[in-house]
């Protein structure tokens, strides 16, 4: 009777050995620390073939508030700090706001006459218009009338990255090595601004998340800022955001390294469908 239970024992033992050795598993599930609280990171292979098949290198990283959950294809790069490039339009934006350089959303810059390197940056432009168009000269001019101290003072208390500005560099901190930050930080200062807990006025919260409004479609609105830059001659591009479909909220951060034809070619297109294709992938589109 005792080799008849031992064997039963056994038998049972080598089959669940066999299922567990069955179940295939696509996705390796973790933990990581947010802010109090925890929340689950999943490795989603989906990622990696979107960002291969477009020939890139980089991280896309989504992060589902109800789930508490975040997936990328590879969370060390979305942990490395970079320049955010002209991601950081929306925090220039709302620290020209808040100081009242900038009155209101019917604000316009006032071309000065002088070349720019994008005809369409050559005229007058609305804040929206400077914005979508992502008018360099006109946020350059507009971080020199914040100044180095008030800059530095509205950065820190938004918690945004880690920037590195001063008198030298005003106009240009934002696309230059010494100024970082990762893929998590996007995603936590937009979850801030739609949260309404950055410190700034309502109104103002309100015309920047109407200025970050890339497109609406049947059952979704999509927000969001791309950027670009090089450092070390390394080619970087940013597309963060995020994006409303069916009463359901989810926050994105992509950085890649394109090719230098990406890069200069194609980038802001590029960006956008490998996002919203992880989007599809993860069932969040």
């Amino acid at each position: 009777m005792k080799n008849k239970v031992s064997c039963l024992v056994l038998l049972c033992v080598i089959c669940l050995l066999t299922n567990c050795k069955q179940t295939k598993t696509v996705n390796k599930v973790s933990t990581t620390k947010k802010n109090d609280s925890v929340s689950r990171i999943i490795n989603n292979h989906d990622f990696k073939l979107i960002i291969e098949d477009a020939k890139l290198d980089g991280s896309i990283l989504i992060f589902d508030p109800k789930k508490s959950t975040f997936y990328s294809n590879d969370f060390q790069w979305a942990r490395t700090s970079r320049p955010p490039a002209s991601t950081f339009k929306i925090v220039n934006s709302i620290i020209g706001l808040e100081t009242g350089l900038i009155k209101g959303e019917d604000f316009i810059f006032k071309w000065n006459g002088k070349y720019r390197v994008n005809p369409a940056w050559r005229k007058d432009l609305t804040f929206r218009e400077a914005f979508q168009l992502s008018c360099v000269p006109c946020y350059q001019e507009l971080a020199k009338e914040i100044g180095a101290e008030r800059m530095k003072y509205y950065v820190s208390k938004i918690q945004y990255g880690n920037m590195k500005i001063d008198s030298t560099n005003i106009d240009t901190f934002w696309f230059e090595k010494g100024s970082y930050i990762n893929q998590f930080q996007q995603i936590a200062f937009l979850e801030r601004l739609y949260n309404s807990k950055l410190p700034i006025s309502q109104e103002n919260e309100m015309i920047v998340k109407k200025l970050i409004l890339i497109e609406k479609g049947d059952d979704y609105v999509l927000y969001g800022k791309t950027g670009r830059t090089i450092v070390d001659k390394m080619h970087n591009g940013w597309f963060v955001g995020y994006m409303e479909k069916n009463n359901q909220l989810y926050y994105f951060a992509t950085n890649i390294n394109p090719s230098k034809e990406v890069y200069s070619g194609n980038f802001y297109s590029t960006i956008k469908k490998i996002t919203i294709q992880a989007l599809e992938k993860n069932h969040s589109y």
